[in-house]
């Protein structure tokens, strides 16, 4: 492949294309790293483009798509959108190992090499650094991206969908309620009606008298109403301005009316429809071309996107049109029991649910379990797998998480009973791992310490385990070769209880957290789970579900779930909590996803181990035992020593003040 970038413009496809993907523009087409030869699967180019969509409305694969039907519709009668799409694949798909690995984009990000590769952060890789040791590319996986989420800045590199607005069958705008909610970590005097910098749903009347802007202190605290004369929508209705301004670390939240909800949920039908095109060679050219490197498939998808994926299961988008399996793996990282606001009318992709931000959206409701469940409050039956059941396409699915997730993101509720007093069973095609000790992403060493966290980060680097699973992984769906068991804290065995009922060691000067993130029953209308429409905003609260977290050590340290060699040998207490700086506001609640670093006095860690070499021993030894049981590379275990090495200099040369496990 020459060096030369060019330009496809609108290569149409083939007359009767069964696929939903109707056509692609490729706006580049490059070499990877200079023609760089990857091992066995040789050369790499990556291609960049739009694809286009055009879906029947009427057809049973899209019946689901929240206000599809009331989209704009083409000469025949089809909803058209577009989003864009990245692909990496080997110049000779046939040498590729034949396996597609689809990242659902993170608002918009790519992450794939940075997770599995060691490289730099990047939404444009193009340097060595950004490609880190290529494990993916060595190992001949083509990777793909395609935007889904409609309200991510129009900004290169980010990825984004292109969908229509929906209107009632006269034509006149569709109108609902929409909530807003922030809370500041400094004085402000405004604040955007979308979450972060994602895009707004602007109020519809910036003068409306019904509108309401309420603050409190407490997640499940008492709203004190601000007077409308108070506070105000900007000029361009997409912001709440208050000249007497937001305090720190309060809650404010504002519910009002919008028009013109986009069509959500067509982000899942173009993934469905994308991967499908290309798993079947039925992509336009030169697309098609790439079948042999997408015999198999495997989603993954981390935080907001492993939420993505967990909802594209539950709501049946794993069965494409012709009634095929979609993606042959799913895994699911950091996900926590979540879902998310993914397709539903006025749903705002960006917002998740967290201890102390973002509250109460439609993102941890029942249910959590693969398998299907009951709950005795409301009556609800259901389970994440039961539509991929019926249509005899379930995948393998995997799920990671930390202990992170069981304080902020309700992971417990994915494997015990709804009241949290048994385990429930996994699916027979689901493993759990459970990084023991860890953040909602890896650690480093050194640990830092955040302006706006109380105690050091946790420094504890599970990256290696998640190399080891990749590889794992792949053999099973590629070879039906089971994983390695699954590994997770339980209920039997006195691994989970209650924030109460945790016993962490007292430590001279450290606050342990009170309140966890908490899942209600939520009432949100009665047309949102039958149709997708919300019209209770904020949602009536019922009784909360049971969230346990992990039970600790002497130490400070989990006792159950998948422990990396610094977490099983430890210089430190690894947590799932930090707490939020006082100076921020709000310093009793926990500062969403990161964990705390408490290291041990260097006299204890001498007792313990006395010297380095003793201690690299045991490293060696519980890193060896992990490559055994197939959750580590044998190749990167000479990184591992170099890990624990910098983490001894780190404890042992602290000052002899601040040699204590108090930051």
């Amino acid at each position: 492949m020459s060096g030369v970038t060019f330009r496809l413009l609108a290569i149409l496809t083939p007359v009767l294309l069964p696929a939903a993907l109707v056509r692609i523009e490729v706006s580049e087409r490059s070499p990877i790293l200079q023609g760089q030869s990857f091992g066995s699967a040789g050369s790499y180019e990556r291609m960049i483009g739009k694809a286009y969509f055009a879906v029947d409305p009427m057809a049973a694969a899209n019946r689901d798509v929240v206000n599809l039907k009331l989209a704009p519709r083409n000469a025949k009668g089809q909803v058209e959108f577009y989003a864009d799409f990245v692909l990496f694949v080997p110049t000779g798909p046939k040498k590729s190992n034949g396996t597609l690995l689809f990242e659902v984009s993170n608002r918009g990000r790519k992450g794939l090499l940075h997770t599995f590769s060691l490289g730099k952060a990047s939404n444009d890789p193009r340097t060595p650094a950004e490609f880190g040791d290529a494990l993916l590319l060595k190992q001949g996986f083509t990777l793909a991206w395609l935007g889904w989420q409609f309200d991510v800045p129009r900004e290169p590199p980010l990825m984004s969908v292109t969908v229509p607005i929906a209107k009632n069958p006269d034509g006149a705008p569709i109108q609902g309620v929409v909530r807003s909610d922030f809370v500041p970590d400094e004085a402000i005097t405004s604040f955007s009606l979308g979450d972060r910098l994602f895009f707004p749903y602007r109020a519809a009347d910036a003068n409306d008298p019904a509108a309401t802007l309420t603050e409190r202190s407490l997640a499940n605290g008492p709203r004190r109403v601000i007077p409308r004369g108070q506070w105000s929508f900007t000029e361009d209705r997409g912001a709440v301005r208050k000249p007497s301004g937001f305090e720190s670390g309060k809650i404010y939240e504002v519910v009002y009316r919008s028009q013109d909800p986009p069509v959500v949920g067509l982000g899942m039908a173009g993934i469905r429809d994308f991967i499908s095109a290309l798993k079947a060679g039925s992509a336009p050219a030169p697309l098609a071309a790439l079948a042999p490197a997408a015999r198999r498939t495997l989603a993954f998808g981390s935080s907001q996107s492993g939420r993505f994926l967990r909802t594209f299961l539950y709501q049946g988008f794993n069965r494409d049109e012709l009634g095929r399996r979609v993606f042959d793996g799913v895994w699911a990282n950091v996900a926590g029991g979540g879902r998310g606001n993914f397709n539903h009318q006025f749903a705002q992709p960006s917002r998740d649910a967290r201890p102390f931000f973002n509250f109460y959206y439609a993102t941890d409701i029942f249910p959590f379990t693969d398998l299907k469940e009951s709950d005795a409050v409301t009556g609800l039956e259901g389970g994440i797998l039961v539509r991929a059941e019926q249509d005899h396409v379930v995948p393998k699915i995997v799920y990671t998480n930390s202990a992170y997730e069981y304080y902020g993101r309700a992971a417990s509720l994915i494997h015990t009973t709804l009241d949290g007093s048994a385990d429930v069973p996994l699916a027979p095609n689901t493993r759990l791992y459970v990084m023991a000790g860890g953040n909602h992403g890896p650690g480093a060493i050194p640990p830092a310490r955040s302006h706006n966290t109380r105690y050091l980060n946790n420094g504890n680097d599970y990256q290696w385990i998640m190399r080891g699973l990749l590889i794992a992984i792949e053999r099973w769906i590629a070879d039906d070769i089971a994983p390695p068991p699954s590994v997770y804290p339980r209920v039997d065995r006195h691994e989970l209880a209650t924030i109460d009922h945790i016993r962490f060691p007292v430590l001279p000067g450290v606050v342990t957290p009170k309140r966890i993130h908490e899942v209600y029953r939520l009432d949100f209308g009665p047309e949102f789970r039958s149709r997708g429409i919300v019209t209770i905003e904020p949602p009536k609260m019922g009784p909360p579900f049971a969230i346990l977290v992990p039970q600790v050590d002497a130490d400070g340290n989990d006792i159950g779930g998948l422990k990396m060699p610094q977490v099983a040998v430890p210089l430190a207490a690894h947590t799932g909590w930090n707490l939020r700086n006082p100076a921020i506001g709000a310093p009793e609640e926990l500062f969403s996803m990161v964990g705390s670093y408490f290291p041990f006095p260097q006299h204890v860690v001498l007792e313990r181990y006395h010297d380095r070499g003793a201690y690299l021993g045991r490293i060696r030894a519980a890193a060896r035992k992990l490559v055994e049981g197939g959750y580590l590379l044998e190749s990167d275990l000479p990184s591992l020593e170099k890990l624990s090495s910098r983490e001894w200099d780190f404890v042992m040369r602290r000052p002899a003040a601040s040699s204590g496990r108090v930051q």
